[in-house]
Formats: structure tokens, C-alpha cells, sequence
């Protein structure tokens, strides 16, 4: 397990899957399909198949070998509800994840639809929290797939931000992360896309996190909004945050 993660808004990354399949519009440019080239030139053994689906069965337990309670990004190179990912596979990790019971685990998908179906068969622990990516409004369906979940911390990730997000319903959802695109070909955001998608988690008491306005040069580019950065958290992960 990565110790510390570059990722603003969690401490570290778990991954015991890599590798990925583009699904949606804001896969073109991805970063984890970049890093995993880069990762297998330099001879790293987990990404010696490069962006192929690969389980690794060796980093299941990681979580359990670190005591300090963190905040863990699950398969931050990868898809947890990627269709080549096996059910007991998906069953073994969550077993982990309930285990690891002073973490809190954060898992973000793009296959809201396996999540929907997948959820079906479990009850979540309290302390993973779900999320799907939601990068145009074209793909706002997503949210509904999350909201049957019934996990109890329900998050949206809305990066790469790519269309406005009008009207979305934040009934049911406990966290909204907005980004910019960043890298090579990166497609512009619009700060009145943002600052849309702020007042609508005011008017839904929702915590607002802005993650980065992306394009080239992500660390030139910064991520102040109003002259100011915005990292709000759920009440339950500041609390856990902080022991």
C-alpha cells in the first residue's frame, strides 16, 4: 500500500487491482494509464502488465498491517467494479475493508452499474465510502445507481469536469469533489461551471471539495476558487481524520 498519496483528498492509495478499460468520455486522457506505462519502464513488478486488468492477491491485506487510521483511495490505478474483476475477488477486499475497521476506505468507479447490482448482495460497512465519476451531464444517471447503493457515505467525484452540471438532485449525497482535466490534451474547465456546482451543494448542505483546475501545468494552475481553496469533508471523515 502506497503510504502517502498525491491525491488531495485522501492519505494514501490501496491497490489491489490495476489496470483499467476506457468506459466514458473522461477516460480519453487518463492519468493511471500514463503513470502505468511509466511505472512498468521503470521495472515496478505489479505493472509488469502494464494497463491490463491484473488482480494482485499478495496487496490484500495491506490495510491491516498499517495501524495509523488513514484515509485509503481503493484501486486508485484501477476500476473496483471493473467487469474483469472477479465477485469474489470484490468480496475478498470488502472483507479487508471491514476488517481494517479504523480506516476509512474510499471507493470511486465509473460502472455505477455493477456497484447498483453488486450492492444487492452485501451491506456495506460504515466505513467505506462509495462514489461514482460523473464528468458530463450526460452521465448525471450515475447518481441514481450510487444512491441505491446503501452504503451510509455516499460521494461524487465530478472530474474530469468536462460539461456544466445543472439542476443535479444532491438528495441522498454526502460529498461533491470537482476537478479540472490535467496532462497532455486536457480539456478546459469553466470556473462558472464550478462555481454552479458550489452554490448547488450550498443549497443542498453538501460538502464542497475543489480538487484542481487541471490543464498542462496542474501545479502552476492551482486549485484557489475565489481566492481561497475549498476542502470540505464530511463531518465523519474529520473525525476520523484526526485520531
Amino acid at each position: 500500500m502506497k503510504s502517502k498519496s498525491n491525491i488531495e483528498w485522501t492519505d494514501s492509495t490501496w491497490n489491489p487491482v490495476t489496470g483499467c478499460t476506457k468506459i466514458s468520455i473522461g477516460c480519453r486522457n487518463c492519468y493511471a494509464e500514463r503513470l502505468t506505462y511509466r511505472l512498468k519502464a521503470m521495472g515496478v513488478p505489479a505493472y509488469k502488465n502494464g494497463f491490463k486488468v491484473t488482480i494482485h492477491p499478495e496487496s490484500l491485506h495491506a490495510p491491516l498491517n498499517t495501524k495509523k487510521r488513514k484515509m485509503i483511495f481503493v484501486n486508485s490505478m484501477s476500476d473496483f467494479f471493473h467487469e474483469d474483476v472477479p465477485d469474489s475477488f470484490i468480496h475478498q477486499a470488502i472483507d479487508v475493508m471491514r476488517d481494517a475497521d479504523w480506516h476509512i476506505f474510499q471507493i470511486l468507479t465509473k460502472r455505477s452499474a455493477r456497484l447498483k447490482e453488486f450492492s444487492k448482495k452485501i451491506s456495506w460497512p460504515d466505513n467505506v465510502w462509495l462514489g461514482v465519476t460523473v464528468e458530463s451531464n450526460e452521465l448525471i444517471y450515475k447518481m441514481e445507481d450510487l444512491k441505491c447503493s446503501g452504503a451510509k457515505t455516499k460521494f461524487l467525484s465530478l472530474e474530469p469536469l468536462l460539461t456544466p452540471m445543472e439542476n443535479l438532485d444532491l438528495t441522498g449525497i454526502d460529498w461533491v469533489i470537482v476537478g479540472g482535466e490535467s496532462g497532455p490534451g486536457s480539456r478546459p474547465i469553466k470556473e462558472s461551471w464550478v462555481l454552479d456546482i458550489k452554490g448547488q451543494c450550498e443549497l443542498f448542505n453538501v460538502p464542497f471539495f475543489f480538487k484542481q483546475w487541471g490543464g498542462v501545468n496542474k501545479k502552476k494552475a492551482g486549485r484557489l476558487l475565489l481566492d481561497k481553496t475549498w476542502d470540505e469533508i464530511p463531518e465523519p471523515l474529520i473525525n476520523a481524520a484526526t485520531i
